[in-house]
């Protein structure tokens, strides 16, 4: 079958399918970001969560949490205040812990060069821990996220084992990085949009798409291209100056994906 075709066989299919995600919708924050994406021929989102607070209650192995086998206390894509946690952990029974996550976005793109532009706008918006995998079937999908996560546990066998006072300390933590989080979102969405007018533009001149080609910075270490996104990397650069140096991550997958 004709790659553009499958392709085209994929989206319809991803589409269609019902959201079986526990909200059963996609969130607010990332909503005008998913219909973006989707109204592009070469892109599909097969999955998103815009970032969120929560509160697990299980069993903690090296601060790894199992969600499928745990209780979830709380969940918020909103600030969260003190008397919610607290009240939720007077429900848990075993190792509480409190999270934060930021977005995370899987993207099926049509082309390895598709993944590309959109990878190299996710790092210069501030997701850069974001990278590509490419099927033994031809599926290349990109996950857009970032580090800035947050993970600490408060109980021990339905034992609280710090303070009010530091669950607060933890919260304006947890609070300030969902603010951050949902600024990375409102940069990476115009971001996008100046990179796909200009890609749109670009394969509306086939010569200047060929010079541009040849002309790429977009190398295995990617460098930033300051044409990209103009005052998106600008504003972004103070925010990064410590992140390690993300380059590009393409895995292949040794099996049928």
């Amino acid at each position: 079958m004709d790659r553009n075709a499958e392709f085209k066989r994929w989206k319809a299919q991803g589409l269609s399918k019902a959201d079986l995600s526990r909200k059963g919708s996609v969130d607010e924050d990332v909503v005008e970001l998913v219909q973006l994406l989707n109204e592009r021929e070469q892109y599909f989102t097969t999955s998103s969560c815009a970032g969120r607070i929560i509160l697990l209650d299980g069993n903690i192995n090296g601060f790894e949490v199992q969600k499928q086998n745990c209780c979830w206390l709380l969940v918020t894509h909103k600030p969260c205040v003190k008397d919610d946690v607290i009240v939720a952990l007077k429900k848990a029974n075993g190792d509480a812990i409190l999270k934060f996550e930021p977005l995370i976005l899987h993207v099926q793109c049509r082309q390895l060069q598709d993944a590309q532009i959109l990878h190299s706008v996710a790092i210069d918006s501030g997701f850069r821990n974001s990278g590509i995998t490419v099927g033994k079937r031809g599926k290349t999908m990109l996950a857009i996220r970032s580090t800035h996560g947050l993970e600490v546990p408060l109980s021990h066998k339905g034992k609280l084992m710090v303070t009010e006072e530091y669950i607060d300390f933890l919260l304006k933590i947890a609070n300030q990085k969902m603010e951050e989080n949902k600024k990375r979102i409102e940069r990476f969405y115009n971001c996008l949009q100046h990179a796909l007018e200009k890609e749109t533009i670009t394969n509306s001149h086939p010569k200047e798409k060929i010079k541009d080609k040849n002309n790429s910075s977009y190398t295995h270490k990617k460098k930033r291209n300051p044409e990209a996104c103009g005052k998106c990397i600008e504003e972004n650069d103070k925010a990064l100056e410590n992140d390690d140096d993300p380059g590009i991550s393409v895995t292949i997958f040794p099996e049928d994906y």
